[in-house]
């Protein structure tokens, strides 16, 4: 009987060394992971920002807060599990379903570009319905639209990150998936919090109590936030068009080995290897934007009508 008990603990030590080791790797498997989604997470970076823009700045860190939060909960309670049970009774699903995620973001980024080349009319119309409603419902309106977007990126980045790790212990599935939720949520948003508070930091070091070199650094701080937001808005246009396209893309063998061509002829130029894929992902996400945003006016012409004929 002892023999058989000490036996047993033999075993179970055994499996607790054998786990240890393999969530040793978990470090490594989070780096690895974290470089594969960079792009959406650039993405993730560079849109956060616009949704603060014309706010109350006192009411700024609040409101990223709040998408932070959001964020975190979607990524650990609803997305990494739904990648974890997809994966293991419908791994079939997982491309589709980010494939849809990518083509919802080539049309947001097609909707942005559009805006850019729109008419000043259009521009004043949405300046008046900003005006018709209250600072409160704004920031609802804005915390809402910030987590849509945000759950699509999400989706995309827990489903990639669960991508790498099929071959992994469920144990070591679990632990990396929290862990890149919670990197890559605190180091996104902790860098937009910074970007938005940036005209703040720059005013206070431009007060007179501080030597004028710091004085100077602070007026140029303020002076270069705005144009700094203004390029970050169509970096973060052209991150969703390039990051949505890549998705499609991967999705599709054709395309997919299109791209893989395109950065095995270039690989001896590893800068213009990659700005060939991004530039052709970003045209690629246009037409797909334009496609998906037909369809969607399309869809609201038929809809009314049906109720309408429902009605009479």
């Amino acid at each position: 009987m002892a023999s058989g008990f000490f036996a047993l603990l033999d075993d179970i030590s055994a499996l607790v060394k054998a786990s240890a080791a393999s969530l040793d790797d978990v470090p490594a498997q989070v780096a690895k992971t974290t470089g594969k989604v960079s792009g959406i997470v650039i993405d993730d970076t560079a849109v956060t920002p616009k949704y603060v823009v014309g706010l109350d700045p006192s009411r700024e860190l609040s409101i990223i807060f709040q998408i932070a939060k959001k964020s975190l909960i979607n990524k650990i309670l609803i997305l990494s599990p739904a990648a974890l049970l997809l994966g293991y009774f419908a791994p079939w699903a997982i491309t589709p379903i980010l494939m849809l995620g990518g083509a919802y973001l080539c049309f947001e980024g097609y909707e942005k570009v559009h805006s850019i080349f729109s008419k000043h009319s259009e521009l004043t119309a949405e300046s008046e319905a900003i005006k018709s409603i209250t600072p409160e419902e704004l920031e609802k309106e804005r915390v809402a639209s910030a987590v849509r977007t945000d759950i699509i990126l999400s989706s995309e980045i827990m489903a990639i990150t669960y991508s790498q790790l099929t071959d992994q212990p469920i144990v070591n599935q679990i632990a990396v998936m929290l862990a890149v939720a919670v990197f890559i949520t605190v180091a996104v948003y902790g860098f937009v919090g910074f970007i938005v508070k940036a005209d703040d930091i720059g005013v206070h070091l431009a007060q007179d109590k501080y030597h004028p070199a710091t004085q100077k650094f602070g007026r140029g701080i303020v002076k270069f936030m705005p144009h700094f937001l203004s390029y970050l808005s169509y970096v973060g246009t052209a991150a969703m068009l390039w990051v949505g396209a890549e998705i499609i893309a991967h999705g599709i063998p054709f395309t997919s080995h299109l791209l893989h061509n395109v950065e095995v002829a270039l690989a001896h130029i590893p800068v213009v290897a990659w700005f060939a894929k991004a530039v052709a992902c970003a045209i690629g996400g246009l037409l797909v934007g334009f496609v998906v945003e037909k369809i969607v006016m399309l869809v609201k012409m038929v809809l009314p009508r049906k109720k309408e004929v429902q009605k009479s």
